[in-house]
């Protein structure tokens, strides 16, 4: 458990704000580990195609800040209205704060490599820091190594690469993510008002309650760590792109955040089990598995199905009207013709493997 003291924390610290720079970080989680996230893997395919080398050769030199958890100054505690903003304040993070951060993230979370002489000024703590650095990887220490060579250098192309990535794929995907994070912004909002902090936190996940004292934030996570929120508070930000991850910034001299995921829609009305009989049944025939691959080119004819398979008119048209009836196929009519189209989405509903064979 991650336990955030409150005590004595006036309610108005306890904050939820939609931070530009902590949603592309979980943006470029995705693009370096899309397998965590299936329902993001078409648009992480399409950014990567897209991307120019040169932008895209930079996210990997620099993504152990995110890959596999976020370095602590990529998630604000105190969000802007723009990226360029929370990229100001991440500026003004002294380099000792900035390169420990970027160190531990680098080489595997462990914090405790990290503690006691800076590696900035040390040659024991640096050397040290190389060591685990090289454990992880040869590129792990070359990102080291350029790290603790030349932090400024290393900052401002860090720096460089998260602005590139506005106007490569962040601009559009914030536009399209802000109006899901403003609607649960003024739900976590109303929430907090009228019925209280308690309240909030269980809208957010079920892994984040409020302690019965109401003294402490209680975070389901693996391991057990404490921190606190005196004087600067706690801030909640909600995420389109980071589920299924709830992500803590607590290390010590860092503000308390979380970074949540925002509610999934509605999940459609189940299908009756009807209607999945019917679906099955109509493409048990071979004949009508095979209308449907040719369907599945684009939209035809009866007549054109007929023949390209060899068939008559009336065969066809017997087996569209049991696929139809199944809802797998919709029909379009254009003057005398009658043409029709696969029904993808319901199709897909059944079964990747059936999709596979369909569209092979």
């Amino acid at each position: 458990m991650l336990r955030i003291d409150i005590g004595g924390v006036p309610s108005e610290r306890v904050r939820f704000a939609a931070s530009p720079l902590a949603e592309l970080t979980a943006m470029l989680h995705i693009l370096a580990e899309p397998g965590h996230h299936p329902q993001f893997a078409g648009w992480a395919a399409d950014v990567w195609t897209g991307l120019r080398p040169e932008l895209a050769e930079r996210l990997r030199e620099a993504e152990f800040l995110w890959r596999y958890t976020q370095a602590d100054f990529l998630i604000p505690s105190r969000p802007r209205p723009t990226l360029a903003e929370e990229l100001d304040d991440v500026d003004r993070i002294d380099d000792e704060r900035y390169v420990t951060a970027a160190l531990v993230t680098t080489c595997g979370s462990n914090r405790i490599h990290f503690r006691g002489a800076s590696p900035l000024t040390d040659t024991a703590a640096r050397e040290r820091a190389l060591d685990v650095a090289q454990a992880r990887g040869a590129l792990q220490e070359a990102f080291a190594e350029r790290l603790l060579a030349d932090p400024a250098a290393v900052r401002a192309r860090v720096r460089r690469t998260l602005e590139e990535c506005a106007g490569a794929f962040f601009d559009d995907a914030w536009a399209g993510a802000a109006v899901q994070l403003a609607t649960d912004l003024r739900l976590k909002n109303e929430l907090l008002r009228r019925q209280g902090l308690g309240a909030a936190l269980a809208s957010v996940s079920g892994a984040v309650t409020l302690a019965p004292d109401g003294d402490c934030i209680v975070v389901d996570k693996v391991q057990d760590k404490a921190t606190a929120a005196h004087g600067a508070g706690v801030t909640l930000i909600p995420s389109v792109f980071s589920r299924p991850h709830l992500v803590a910034v607590h290390a010590p001299g860092w503000h308390p955040v979380l970074q949540y995921p925002v509610a999934e829609p509605r999940p459609p009305e189940p299908v009756p089990v009807e209607t999945v009989t019917r679906r099955l049944e109509a493409l048990a025939h071979p004949v009508r598995l095979r209308l449907l691959r040719t369907l599945a080119r684009g939209p035809h004819t009866t007549s054109e199905l007929a023949h390209f398979w060899e068939l008559s008119p009336p065969e066809v048209s017997r087996h569209l009207a049991v696929l139809r009836r199944a809802g797998l196929l919709t029909s379009h009519r254009h003057g005398r013709y009658v043409r029709y189209t696969l029904n993808l989405p319901d199709l897909t509903a059944l079964g990747s493997d059936l999709l596979s064979a369909v569209l092979r």
